[in-house]
This record gives structure tokens, C-alpha cells and sequence, in this order.
């Protein structure tokens, strides 16, 4: 540098602080840190829909801490990781919520991930980064669904593990449309892959359809996906030599198919239907971009006939248009086999690259471009955070459930008017017992959407608080401790909330139409050795009633006690 040549002045040291402060990757850790640090508080949540549902995670990690193994000591509806997640990290996080301990257990799936794609992003552009981090974050943090089933707000107890495919699926795509180092990329697909498989079939599925279009597309080369292959063959080939875990999954998973085989052109229409307005927008974008660049597709598609080759193949298919129409698909199957989640939310990282190529651009059609990428993104993000917003603000109204056993499952509110109601039904099915048998025979619900009703679910825990005090107190009379505790429901708290043992080789999630094969001579054997068989009356419903028909083999020559009004025990005679 010659002498008389200006010194170019450093960047002050406040600007060099505020741009690392600013930094995506300093926004997710600190994101993640103040998540740990709420599940070190017993903090109370709103109830919202089907909130029992989080009972199969406590229950699950319940029996791992005796020594079960999901799916070879007992049935699970879905893949083993996020039973996994919530029972590690619950020894943890012993106060911490469970609906917050199973949303945010995530994290140790993707924000990994998140860290490798967000900092090629932020070397590019901050505003892109930021762009894929915020939604991230959302979707991640708000135990959430995009789906609401009552008038009172609360949060959702049921869909986890859909809400948690949907966000390991929006980090593969991040992946897929951000990462350019081919080491860095077969590591997160692999990873986002294994993650998939091991929490639900249909996102692994699903997942799989994408990185199929991006090798296809030309994003992955060979290589990539035969390293890939090799990676996860060798993890998945681990899981099934300690104890054939991956054969009894694939096992559980045909059990589930024969259970609930047909209908699938049904479903994709009332998929369709339910998120018609993601779905109608992103079509129309479709066809918008189809027509706006109809000149750029003839052109490739002349070269794909004139040559025959893959890059041909791959000049046409990789673009905004068919990478939409591939997340769009794969989104759509995925909410074939879902009840609740956070529907479509991966196809984010797509319409991003769509605004950041249109954007600014001058090109003919940009507006309406535009307008379609924001009709099909913001459904998802502003239902979320509009009903996360009604949650915390109507808690300031809320009441907390009055309970004495349930521990950190009890620590819920809802509206006064709720709590009351529920209280007064409890004692209504109580007193009604041949009303509600009479339609159970019916094989109907009393009401068409009861599981899902605030009333039912915060009277379903005062009944499991009731039935423990009952539980307890005929153990003081008798002298007799039920060492295993078997209910004929959809979930069994007991065993978790009482710290007894759980019977084997039976489901966790007891849907007797759709997720109880018929049990066989191991699983009659364990319910016959159980020390107590409860049956729930607090109403008697249809489902209730097939779980008894199916395990009554296993249960003759048991004894009926009362356990409260609400409960019958069958004890060993």
C-alpha cells in the first residue's frame, strides 16, 4: 500500500457486537436456551382438545424407566423417537410441563440441522436466514395445531408427533433448497431422514418423495444419495441388531396397514378439503408460474426430447414450480394419515426462493406472483400464532384444575364455566350408567365429537384423580398394593402417576378400531398376571366397551370391586 493512500477505516466495535447479537445462529441458541430454562418451571398451560394424548408419552417413558423397550415390550402407534426424547429429557426437566417437554424434546432433532443450514444461508444473506428461521421457530416453540376443536382456547394435547414431522420435514427442505456443500447435505438428510422413520412411517414416506424429486431435480448427485444410503442403512442396521428393533417396527406398522387399510382416495379429498386454502392458493400458484414462464418450460422441454439426457431433465424439473408442486404432494399424503399437526408448513423454504427470485424483479406477473405465495404461507404461521396469542391472553380468565394426584399432567386451567361444567358431568355419567351403556350398545358416542370437548378432557383427569384417591384408599383398607396397573382406555396414567409397574406386550394409544391388533398368547398373559384391571365409567363409552370384549379372555375369574363412582376394578379372585 503506497504511504499517501487513505487507511480504509475498521467497522466500530458496536457494529461488529450488534451483527453477531443479530446473528440467526445467536437467535436459535438463545431460543433454545430460554426453552430449557422454562421447563425448569412447573408452568400451568391452557387445556386444550384431546390433551390426553400427551398420556402416551408419559406413560411410554414410564415403562422405559422399568426397563420396556417401545415396540418389543409394547405397542406404539407410531415410531420409537420421540418417546425416546421426551423420557430422557424428562429426568431432566422434572417440573417442566409435559406438553412443553414433548414439543420442545424437537430440538434435539433439528436444531442441529438448523445450525449447519442457517449459517450457509446467513454467509448469502441475513434476511434469507432470518427468513428461515423465524417460521422455524414458531412452528417449533407453540405446541400448536393449525387445526382448532373447541370455542374456549387452550393449547393442543394431541398430534404431537405430527407436528414433529412436519417440522424435521421443514428442515429437509431447508436443507435441500439452502445447502450447497454435498458433505454438509447428505449428513442432514440422513439425519432428518432417520429422525422421520423413527417417529412415523408417512413423514419418513413423505420426506422420501422430496429427496427422490431433488436427486431427480439434480440437487443431489449419485454420490450424495448412495452415501446417504450407506449412512442410514448402517444406523438403521444398529437398531435392529440390539434386539431387532427395526423388524418389530415394520412389524407394528403392517399390523396398523391391515387395521386401517381403504379409503385412502377419500382421505386425499377430505385432506383437500380441510386445508382447502393452502391447497387452492399454492395450485393457483402453480399454474400462475406455469403460464408466466411458459416460454423458459416449452424451451427446456424441446431440449429434453432433442437430447434425452439427464441434465436436460434436470434443467427442466429444477425449479420453484415443480420443487411447489412436490412439497404440495408430499404435504397433501401426509395429512391423509394425520389427525391435527402443523399442515404444510415445510413448503415454506420453497415459496421463500419463490419471493426471492420474483421479488423486485420488474417481471411481468410479479404481483400476482407475490399475492399467491403469501395466500399460501400465511394460513399456516397466523392461525398458530393467533390462537397461541388467544391462549395466553384468555388464561388471564382461567382457573387451575383442582386436582391432588396428576403431578406435572395437572398442571393445567380453563375457563371456570368449563371446570364447572365438567365437574357437573362427571357426576352426571356417574348417575346415568345404563344411559350411556344403552348408547355405547348403539355403538355411538354421547356426543359426536366428545374426545375433543374441554368438559370431557379436564373430567376425564378429575376421574384419574379420583380413581387414584379411590386406588389408594382401598389399598390402605385392605392391606393390598397393586403392583401393575392395567386400564381399559385409550391411555393408562395410572402406573406413571402411581410409580407401579405397566402391563406388557399391549398398546399405549388403545384405539380398539384402529390401533389394537388382536393380542396374542404373550399379551393375554401379561393382562392375566396384571394385579388390577380398571374400567373407566365416567361415561362408558363404545371404545371402552370393544377394549373390555378384547381382553376378556384374559380377565375371567377376576373379582369387581368399586373404585369411586367412576371406576370398576377387576381384581385377581
Amino acid at each position: 500500500m503506497q504511504a499517501d493512500q487513505p487507511m480504509e477505516a475498521a467497522p466500530p466495535a458496536s457494529m461488529h457486537w450488534r451483527s453477531l447479537l443479530l446473528s440467526p445462529l445467536v437467535v436459535l441458541s438463545g431460543a433454545v436456551l430460554i426453552c430449557a430454562l422454562l421447563l425448569t418451571q412447573p408452568l400451568m398451560l391452557p387445556l386444550g382438545a384431546m390433551y390426553w394424548d400427551l398420556v402416551l408419552y408419559i406413560d411410554a417413558a414410564r415403562r422405559m424407566a422399568d426397563g420396556q423397550v417401545p415396540l418389543l415390550d409394547f405397542i406404539t402407534p407410531v415410531g420409537p423417537l420421540g418417546y425416546w426424547l421426551y423420557a430422557g429429557l424428562g429426568d431432566v426437566f422434572p417440573k417442566a410441563q409435559p406438553l412443553l417437554l414433548a414439543q420442545w424434546s424437537l430440538f434435539a432433532i433439528t436444531a442441529p440441522p438448523m445450525v449447519l443450514i442457517l449459517r450457509e444461508a446467513d454467509r448469502a444473506s441475513r434476511a434469507t436466514a432470518f427468513g428461515l428461521l423465524l417460521p422455524y421457530l414458531v412452528f417449533q416453540i407453540l405446541p400448536i395445531n393449525v387445526e382448532q376443536h373447541s370455542f374456549f382456547p387452550g393449547i393442543d394435547g394431541f398430534g404431537i408427533y405430527n407436528r414433529q414431522i412436519s417440522i424435521v420435514l421443514y428442515v429437509l427442505v431447508c436443507g435441500l433448497t439452502t445447502l450447497r456443500d454435498r458433505r454438509v447435505l447428505t449428513g442432514v438428510l440422513v439425519w432428518c431422514l432417520l429422525a422421520l422413520l423413527l417417529i412415523k412411517i408417512t413423514g419418513f414416506l413423505a420426506g422420501g418423495l422430496i429427496v427422490a424429486f431433488g436427486l431427480v431435480a439434480g440437487r443431489i448427485d449419485i454420490r450424495t444419495s448412495l452415501l446417504a444410503i450407506l449412512v442410514g442403512g448402517l444406523g438403521l442396521a444398529i437398531l435392529e441388531l440390539r434386539g431387532g428393533l427395526l423388524s418389530a417396527y415394520a412389524a407394528s406398522i403392517l399390523a396398523l396397514l391391515e387395521i386401517n387399510a381403504g379409503g385412502i382416495l377419500e382421505r386425499f379429498f377430505r385432506a383437500a378439503s380441510l386445508h382447502l386454502d393452502i391447497v387452492a392458493a399454492g395450485s393457483a400458484l402453480m399454474l400462475t408460474l406455469g403460464w408466466l414462464e411458459r416460454q423458459q418450460l416449452m424451451a427446456c422441454l424441446r431440449r429434453l426430447v432433442r437430447e434425452r439426457s439427464w441434465p436436460a431433465l434436470r434443467h427442466l424439473l429444477d425449479r420453484d414450480l415443480f420443487w411447489l408442486a412436490v412439497t404440495l404432494v408430499a404435504g397433501l399424503f401426509l395429512e391423509t394419515q394425520n389427525t391435527g399437526g402443523q399442515a404444510f408448513i415445510f413448503v415454506w423454504p420453497v415459496l421463500l426462493g419463490i419471493v426471492l427470485g420474483w421479488a423486485g424483479s420488474g417481471r411481468h406477473g410479479a404481483f400476482a406472483v407475490l399475492a399467491l405465495v403469501a395466500a399460501t404461507a400465511i394460513p399456516p404461521v397466523e392461525t398458530v400464532l393467533q390462537r397461541a396469542g388467544r391462549a395466553g391472553l384468555a388464561q388471564a380468565g382461567y382457573i387451575p384444575l383442582p386436582q391432588t394426584h396428576l403431578g406435572t399432567l395437572g398442571q393445567v386451567s380453563q375457563h371456570p364455566e368449563v371446570v364447572g361444567r365438567a365437574a357437573k358431568m362427571q357426576a352426571i355419567y356417574a348417575g346415568s350408567i345404563e344411559t350411556f351403556e344403552a348408547i355405547a350398545r348403539q355403538e355411538i358416542l354421547p356426543g359426536q365429537t366428545l374426545y375433543s370437548e374441554l368438559d370431557f378432557q379436564l373430567g376425564w383427569l378429575l376421574a384419574v384423580d379420583a380413581g387414584i384417591a379411590a386406588i389408594l384408599a382401598h389399598e390402605a383398607k385392605t392391606g393390598v398394593r397393586f403392583a401393575t396397573i392395567m386400564s381399559l382406555n385409550f391411555v393408562n396414567p395410572f402406573p406413571a402417576l402411581m410409580s407401579r409397574g405397566s402391563v406388557r406386550h399391549i398398546a399405549i394409544g388403545a384405539d380398539p378400531f384402529r390401533a389394537v391388533p388382536q393380542p396374542d398368547a404373550k399379551a393375554l398373559a401379561a393382562v392375566a398376571a396384571a394385579d388390577l384391571i380398571l374400567l373407566p365409567l365416567c361415561p362408558v363409552t363404545v371404545a371402552n366397551q370393544a377394549l373390555h370384549r378384547v381382553y376378556a379372555p384374559a380377565m375371567a375369574g377376576r373379582r369387581e370391586i368399586e373404585l369411586g363412582a367412576c371406576w370398576k376394578g377387576f381384581v385377581k379372585g
